[in-house]
């Protein structure tokens, strides 16, 4: 009875794995990413949906693990990715019959041939996607079956080798040219290069699941921090890691503008990332109007530095603290509102908070003092020493000041009295307010320093660009921000950056992509709450050591 169960489910999960294959063949998704080689001859397109077979294959393989005979393991992964394939399938014979087009803008015979691997013959054609379904599949549900360390081995050294190929002109940008250079082709990686390159990625991750194997503390999901780590270990790490951020966008980037520019971007999120962190991940507050401190920096140091009519002519340095004053002004404003709601309530006037700010700089009303939809324009570069920052790997180191600073402060905050009240009432209000804390204050603190660092990013953008528009603050900035957070790992500093770098960096290096970020941030959400909900970089958990009981008492 429990065989025939688990045979019907893995049924189901091909039927849904054929359905989720033919929704991405139809959104047009697979043959505009067809457009970028990964591996030769094969496509991103064609990765995208032979990656749907491979992980329902690998998905069902995780939860028969133990409930069958792991022989039979492999062909169950087989009979999921085979039968999606096979109904994938179905859409090239229907669409050559039916004309879908009517529906469907792209179900065009230019599809139907690429699915088919520009096959002639309709039957050959159909039988290759079916095994290569079949064959995906299979391989993908082994890897449960195997040891752990074989395992992750494979797993992150096929997945990795992958992301090089999709990031091929971006390694060929930089200094990594000179190691890797010879495995790549113009876009995407040479057959041989992809093997090379998945055989020493593969050994690497080995090396590195052998030892959290053989190391307990590193098996944790959230690790534990159990004491400061020694003074020396700790500035060896931040003086590399210091070292590594002053010379990135000289050496490995090569002063590519291009780059540069992307590298700035993710900065700024960063920036913001760190204060929603405050509100978010320490207070537990959520905040959906965050772009509107945002705005606030952004406007503020236009109009006091533009030099056009709006403008007031001074010096970004001179509006630097005054956007920083406005912006934290304005969060404490929006927090004295707000202060006895909570959950949903919270995020819709927040929301409403963010959505009023965007409508009066677009409104005629403050377009005497804003210029409406037209923005603030001939917004002046920053200068240091009498040197304008004019070039994107200058204005870099100031995007890089800003994140030390911020990083500092946020850090700081959360080991502080405060950064524990914050903490407590993130858990519980109600316990935490009977502890002695008091709920005003500590709400107060946690939008006014969430909203301050958000105004420094906006000042330093509305500098970076030259000029500010209304239509560049709306809603999707705070959603940006928010998601980057949760992939990232609520409350955890590290996590801002790796959210900033997934959510923000790479979907901008496949700029001709950008169609379907969305689609992109909803599918990273829902795997990231099903199968890393603590995020990629998870916080640390604090524990404190009861004394060893076995030791001697010291004499009082």
């Amino acid at each position: 009875m429990q065989n025939a169960t688990i045979w019907r489910s893995t049924v189901k999960a091909g039927l849904l794995t054929g359905v989720i294959a033919i929704y991405i063949a139809l959104t047009g998704m697979v043959l505009s990413l067809s457009q970028r080689p990964v591996i030769g001859k094969l496509s991103l397109g064609h990765v995208v949906y032979m990656l749907v077979f491979a992980g329902m294959g690998y998905i069902v393989a995780r939860r028969h693990v133990g409930k069958t005979q792991r022989a039979l393991v492999p062909v169950h992964g087989a009979l999921v990715g085979g039968l999606g394939a096979a109904l994938l399938a179905l859409l090239p014979i229907v669409g050559r019959k039916i004309d879908l087009a009517w529906m469907f803008v792209t179900a065009k015979p230019n599809l139907y041939k690429f699915l088919l691997f520009n096959q002639e013959s309709t039957a050959l054609g159909i039988g290759y996607l079916i095994l290569t379904g079949a064959a995906l599949g299979a391989a993908t549900a082994t890897l449960p079956v195997l040891p752990p360390v074989l395992h992750q081995a494979l797993l992150g050294g096929a997945s990795t080798t992958l992301l090089m190929g999709v990031l091929a002109e971006l390694v060929q940008r930089t200094i990594l040219k000179k190691a890797l250079g010879p495995l790549f082709a113009y876009k995407g990686l040479k057959p041989w290069g992809a093997a090379v390159l998945f055989v020493a990625l593969s050994v690497l991750f080995g090396l590195y699941a052998w030892w959290r194997q053989n190391h307990p503390q590193a098996q944790r999901s959230v690790p534990l921090e159990t004491g400061p780590e020694p003074a020396w270990k700790r500035s060896l790490k931040l003086g590399l890691l210091l070292l590594l951020l002053l010379i990135l966008p000289i050496w490995l980037l090569s002063k590519d503008t291009y780059l540069n520019s992307v590298l700035n971007l993710v900065g700024l999120y960063v920036i913001m990332g760190l204060g929603l962190n405050i509100v978010v991940g320490f207070a537990g507050l959520l905040d959906l109007g965050y772009v509107a401190f945002f705005a606030i920096g952004a406007y503020t140091v236009a109009l006091m530095t533009s030099l056009g009519p709006l403008g007031m002519g001074y010096s970004f340095w001179q509006a630097l603290p005054v956007a920083i004053v406005f912006a934290l002004s304005a969060g404490v404003i929006l927090g004295v509102p707000v202060l006895r709601m909570r959950g949903d309530y919270l995020a819709i006037v927040t929301l409403g908070f963010g959505e009023i700010i965007r409508i009066l700089a677009n409104s005629d009303w403050l377009k005497p003092f804003m210029g409406g939809a037209l923005g603030v324009l001939d917004i002046p570069k920053p200068e240091i020493f009498g040197r304008v920052l004019k070039e994107e790997y200058q204005l870099y180191y100031l995007i890089l000041a800003g994140i030390l600073l911020t990083w500092f402060i946020a850090s700081r905050l959360y080991h502080s009295r405060v950064g524990r009240a914050w903490q407590a009432l993130r858990e519980d209000e109600d316990v935490a307010e009977a502890m002695g804390i008091h709920l005003v204050t500590t709400k107060l603190l946690a939008f006014g320093f969430g909203a301050a660092f958000s105004g420094l990013s906006g000042a330093i953008f509305a500098a970076k660009v030259g000029s500010v528009y209304p239509h560049t603050f709306n809603l999707i900035i705070s959603i940006n921000v928010l998601s980057l957070i949760i992939v990232g790992g609520i409350g955890s500093l590290p996590g801002v950056v790796v959210g900033a770098l997934a959510l923000v960096g790479l979907p901008e290096l496949l700029r001709e992509f950008s169609e379907y970020r969305m689609l992109f941030y909803g599918i990273a959400l829902i795997a990231m709450m099903l199968v890393k909900p603590e995020g990629f970089w998870p916080k640390r958990l604090n524990v404190y050591a009861r004394p060893d009981e076995s030791a001697p008492e010291t004499a009082q």
